[in-house]
């Protein structure tokens, strides 16, 4: 079968049909550009009451997520900014979870106008990671102290749902002696990027082992995407993207994550987009998003429109946002990737985002060949602002008192859809995660921590460790006797002990 053959039995019209409702989307511009209309000017007192209910961790609704949007006040924003980081540290306290992405396949069927794997992009270079390439490629990643990566693929044949379910056994199956001689260090947890499926693909993503399931609507704006998205290809059918994380839910996937890319259509309409989705997931399965993530598009090779789109968000709406979004789903996490410039990844991170990458390749092979971007400008989707390592990065976040996480211990306890979605709004996946995040710690200080960096991670660690001490629900819940003796073994070199 070649790749139009392909591409034309992929969408499955059942699997959209089901989760209409009454026939229509759960997306209605109409609907959210009267509520974006009527909060305008937004009274003082109404504003305070909506970040009072983000402060009891509840998600909000479309016209108080809007009033939120259409706040200008300075001293108001403050406010906003304040409450969102407050939300942050009461459900996911002083922790950032760090990620690495793993590009496997540039190949597409698709021709999306802003993406520098589309189709007719000539000056593409195109490869699919063999499975030893796959596995010289988790090696690399792992060396800088990873233990969870996202592994991302083009819409194709030769990378389908087969292929993504024999990688991930591969980066699953792939260990490393750590540098320290104390064991060995694998990635222990495998999100997937990847494009819409059908129920049975995702069904085969879900055996191998997959963690989250990320699919990105792009813009939810429907006469855009059909603009930015050309009739005709898979991904010009807007209904079949905007339900993947329905199906993958049905598929047995519990952990979903949806972002936007900001830069296509107007940033505020699809902060709306974002809130409709999560409300919709909890609608129909009780499950929000584990993950939102709000990628501003950036320049691509062979892109004109991802330079010169009108909707290009400047930095001063980006905070704002951000901001609104950690206030609107209080219980996602909020991931900021390296895509954006260093200085203001570590501003984004305090008004609430619990996720993000570092020492990231997006060139396919570039890991293993240790190429920057510059010297594999014709293998990437987009430009990066942000190419510090691992080290400098967790560095600075101890420097700003944020412990560096590389925690998948919810996940293999069995914390995650419904059963996560109370205990983040109670807080107490929060507890559970700061005793896996000095663990996970205490191994990377151990393990690969330059000098530098060991000597501001020992004195931050030192902290959280008596904090942990001080803490009633540690010693209620008789967590401590269990959790001074991982940490004590991870001490001595034992690895990958978690609570």
């Amino acid at each position: 079968m070649n790749a139009k053959e392909w591409a034309q039995q992929v969408v499955k019209p059942a699997e959209i049909e089901k989760y209409l409702i009454g026939g229509k989307d759960f997306i209605d511009p109409a609907a959210i550009a009267e509520d974006l209309a009527a909060g305008v000017r937004p009274d003082r007192s109404r504003v305070r009451d909506i970040l009072q209910k983000s402060l009891e961790i509840k998600i909000l609704t479309p016209a108080e997520t809007a009033t939120l949007l259409n706040v200008e006040e300075p001293e108001l924003l403050e406010e906003m900014r304040e409450a969102a980081f407050e939300v942050k540290r009461r459900v996911y306290d002083n922790r950032i979870v760090f990620f690495a992405p793993l590009y496997c396949s540039n190949l597409c069927v698709n021709n999306c106008v802003y993406c520098g794997f589309r189709s007719d992009n000539g000056a593409e270079r195109r490869h699919v990671l063999t499975m030893d390439e796959i596995r010289r490629e988790t090696e690399a990643v792992i060396d800088e102290g990873h233990k969870r990566l996202i592994a991302v693929y083009g819409e194709h044949p030769r990378s389908d749902a087969d292929y993504i379910a024999e990688s991930m056994g591969q980066i699953y199956a792939t260990k490393r002696t750590t540098p320290s001689g104390s064991g060995f260090n694998s990635i222990r947890r495998i999100n997937v990027n990847a494009a819409p499926m059908s129920i049975d693909d995702l069904r085969k993503l879900w055996r191998a082992g997959i963690g989250t399931y990320q699919v990105f609507q792009e813009t939810y704006h429907p006469d855009r995407y059909a603009e930015l998205h050309p009739a005709g290809t898979i991904k010009g059918n807007y209904r079949w993207r905007l339900y993947a994380m329905h199906r993958a839910i049905d598929a047995g996937i519990d952990d979903v994550a949806i972002g936007a890319l900001f830069g296509l259509y107007d940033w505020r309409f699809e902060v709306m987009g974002l809130l409709y989705h999560a409300l919709d997931l909890e609608r129909q399965f009780g499950i929000g998003p584990h993950t939102v993530s709000f990628p501003r598009m950036q320049p691509a090779l062979g892109s004109f429109v991802s330079e010169n789109s009108p909707y290009l968000v400047r930095d001063d709406a980006f905070r704002r946002l951000v901001t609104v979004l950690r206030l609107a789903i209080p219980y996602s996490g909020l991931i900021v990737t390296a895509r954006e410039r260093a200085d203001l990844r570590r501003e984004i991170i305090r008004y609430g985002c619990t996720q993000t990458d570092a020492s990231t390749k997006i060139g396919i092979g570039a890991y293993s060949e240790k190429k920057r971007q510059g010297e594999n400008a014709d293998k990437v989707q987009f430009t990066l602002g942000d190419e510090r390592s691992l080290d400098e990065v967790v560095r600075e976040l101890a420097q700003d008192g944020f412990i560096t996480s590389f925690c998948t211990a919810g996940y293999r306890c069995g914390r995650t859809g419904d059963k996560i979605m109370s205990l983040l709004e109670k807080g107490v996946e929060g507890r559970f995660c700061k005793l896996n995040a000095v663990l996970t710690f205490r191994e990377y200080l151990n393990d690969y921590a330059s000098p530098a960096t060991r000597r501001i991670g020992e004195e931050l660690i030192r902290r959280e460790l008596d904090e942990i001490e001080r803490t009633p629900f540690f010693t209620e819940k008789r967590l401590l006797p269990t959790f001074r003796s991982y940490y004590e073994r991870i001490a001595a070199g034992e690895r990958d002990l978690y609570m």
